[in-house]
């Protein structure tokens, strides 16, 4: 996924710009050990926006498209989401709803360590959306970080399989 360098179009040529852009990314993401510190997946749907969010924002779906996370029934305690993962017991806690397709959600681990995930639901037109997550390396190696993405990629398909064929 391109980031954004805030560079007007009009100031370089398209191939100046990706070159850039591909400069500037490696550079941000650069870490000691090589790797990247986070990675964006992501996804899109053939469904509207809002419709992607009501869906992936209500916790007790998770576990039709989420396996990573949610591999059992999920139940509301307070103002948090319990639910069994392959990791073990978790928490989860979502953002309020909101008008930005914003689905962060922090994950407190059966360690008791708690861990941000961001993600966005872009719409792209009325009848198309893009879902993206961004993955924080943390303290993962390279191989966890490359199965967690993979785990993730998966879960992203699962959620565009179920919403464009309900």
């Amino acid at each position: 996924m391109n980031e954004h360098t805030g560079t007007p179009a009009d100031a370089v040529t398209t191939e100046d710009s990706v070159a850039e852009e591909d400069s500037v990314a490696a550079e941000n993401t650069a870490t000691p050990s090589g790797g990247s510190d986070s990675r964006h997946l992501d996804v899109v749907i053939e469904r509207p926006w809002r419709a992607v969010y009501e869906y992936a924002s209500d916790p007790r779906n998770l576990p039709r498209w989420a396996a990573g996370l949610a591999g059992s029934e999920v139940q509301r305690e307070v103002s948090q989401w319990s639910m069994n993962s392959p990791m073990g017991r978790v928490l989860v806690s979502f953002v309020p709803e909101n008008e930005y397709g914003v689905l962060d959600h922090t994950v407190t681990l059966p360690t008791g360590e708690s861990v941000l995930n961001p993600v966005r639901v872009l719409p792209l037109d009325d009848e198309r959306c893009e879902v993206v997550f961004t993955l924080r390396r943390g303290a993962m190696s390279d191989a966890e970080f490359a199965d967690d993405a993979a785990a993730v990629a998966e879960d992203l398909a699962r959620l565009k399989s179920i919403l464009e064929t309900s």
